[in-house]
C-alpha cells in the first residue's frame, strides 16, 4: 500500500504546470491560497504601473501639442510685429490718409514745448 501511495504523489508532480493551472488544482492548492496578499499587492502595482504609464504618454502628447501652438504663436506674433512696423512709417501712413480722403497734413516744422511756470 505504501507503494501505491508513492506512486501516485509521483504522478501528480509529474503533471505539466499548464494542465494543473487550466484544471484549477493549483488555485486550490495552499501554495496559492498562502500567498493571495502577496499576489494581489503584485496585481495592484501592476495595476498602478499600467495607469502610471498612459497617463504619462498623455502629458507627452500634450506637452508636445503645446509646443506646436507656441511655435506657430511665435511665428503670427512675428508677422504681426513685422506688419506693424510696415504700417507705422510715415511714408505708409501718409500715404493711406491721403487715400481715405482725410484732411490731415504733413507737419512741415517740428513740434515744440509748451513751459508753464508754476507759482
Amino acid at each position: 500500500m505504501v507503494a501505491e501511495k508513492d506512486n501516485t504523489k509521483k504522478e501528480f508532480k509529474t503533471g505539466s504546470f499548464m494542465k494543473e493551472l487550466l484544471s484549477g488544482t493549483m488555485v486550490s492548492e495552499k501554495i496559492i491560497l498562502k500567498n493571495l496578499g502577496y499576489v494581489s499587492l503584485v496585481t495592484l502595482l501592476l495595476a498602478i504601473y499600467i495607469g502610471n504609464r498612459f497617463h504619462a504618454e498623455k502629458i507627452t502628447r500634450e506637452s508636445s501639442r503645446l509646443q506646436r501652438e507656441v511655435r506657430d504663436l511665435k511665428a503670427e506674433s512675428l508677422s504681426t510685429s513685422a506688419d506693424l512696423m510696415y504700417v507705422s512709417r510715415q511714408s505708409v501712413v501718409f500715404r493711406l490718409v491721403r487715400e481715405k480722403g482725410l484732411n490731415l497734413e504733413e507737419l512741415k516744422t517740428p513740434p515744440f514745448k509748451l513751459l508753464v511756470s508754476k507759482k
